[in-house]
């Protein structure tokens, strides 16, 4: 019997590397009364502007909210947006040390404006194109350097199709932690979706799993044979240890071996789905490194990203309302 007390009181020894796509999440807030005699849109009347941590970053300050120590590893641009990045990281108390920064890149703010608690439109600054060869060179290079130092205990990579994590990048980190025996869990998206090949934990949601193997099916709780055979269609490619696949209102489901584990979705008032990929593979990557089983960790991780789609806009996961949720399964 697992002492989940004692695991949530592992995290705090587990020390993270987190590669992928950084970003700032802004949101302008206000008031929505009248239609605009310019166009059939809302008017906002300003309330408040917010700067948030997102992508990859956001998934640091998950895994910082349970207790492990995080380091993010990216490169983001040489500019204001660059300047305000590194200021909410220090305002975090994150380590910037795996942070480059490049003339050649824009980093990437998606801003949100929200009118009586609902999200009207997103614009997006963001810059798409793959990082040059000397900047995946320098990026590889500080991610061992970081694992080395710190004795890291899992590594993620956050994939948000920004350019970070480009085929070079995926390639040589997952060599680097087969050959030094660290743990590696994804979360992908289209772009280089086959491209984590022998990784540890695997994590698509439906959507991703649709678009990143070219099928589609619909899934069925009565009849899962479509699903399973994309999953093994998947296993065949990338030949993941453990893949993890999240179903929105379906829950989760995850392998282990020959074995397949579907986790039912507990019962939320949904307000906003923002953040809960970052969250769950926070929860499932620092599970992977304490050694839990694959059905613990999706039963786990599946409580996490339930919990934050409670709330509005990005957020990190409650660590102690996690736990006792945990403790109630």
């Amino acid at each position: 019997m697992i002492d989940l007390k004692n695991v949530f009181k592992e995290f705090t020894s587990k020390k993270v590397i987190i590669i992928g796509d950084v970003m700032i999440d802004t949101y302008i807030k206000g008031k929505v009364n009248r239609i605009s005699p310019e166009a059939p849109v809302p008017v906002v009347k300003f309330d408040s502007r917010e700067h948030r941590l997102g992508g990859a970053a956001n998934v640091a300050l998950n895994i910082k909210a349970l207790g492990g120590k995080p380091f993010i590893c990216s490169v983001v641009g040489k500019d204001d947006n660059g300047q305000l990045l590194e200021k909410l990281i220090n305002e975090n108390h994150l380590s910037k040390e795996g942070i480059l920064e490049s003339d050649d890149r824009v980093t990437t703010v998606k801003t949100r404006i929200i009118g009586n608690n609902q999200q009207l439109i997103r614009i997006d600054n963001e810059e798409v194109k793959s990082l040059s060869s000397q900047l995946v060179f320098s990026l590889v290079e500080r991610v061992k350097e970081i694992a080395e130092k710190e004795k890291i205990d899992v590594i993620i990579f956050q994939d948000y199709n920004k350019g970070v994590l480009t085929q070079k990048v995926i390639e040589e980190v997952i060599k680097y932690a087969l050959k030094n025996k660290i743990p590696t869990a994804v979360d992908p998206k289209k772009e280089n979706f086959l491209a984590y090949k022998n990784v540890d934990l695997f994590k698509p949601n439906l959507s991703e799993l649709k678009v990143g193997l070219d099928i589609d099916f619909e899934f069925k709780t009565e009849d899962k044979s479509d699903f399973l055979k994309a999953v093994n269609q998947l296993k065949s490619k990338i030949n993941a240890k453990y893949t993890f696949i999240t179903l929105s209102e379906h829950g989760v489901y995850i392998n282990e071996d020959e074995t397949d584990f579907f986790i039912p979705a507990h019962t939320r008032t949904i307000t906003d789905v923002s953040g809960a990929g970052d969250t769950v593979i926070s929860v499932a990557a620092l599970c992977l490194a304490c050694d839990l089983k694959p059905e613990l960790i999706a039963e786990i991780s599946n409580l996490a990203g339930g919990l934050v789609c409670e709330k509005v806009g990005v957020v990190s996961i409650g660590k102690e309302q996690l736990m006792q949720e945990a403790l109630d399964i």
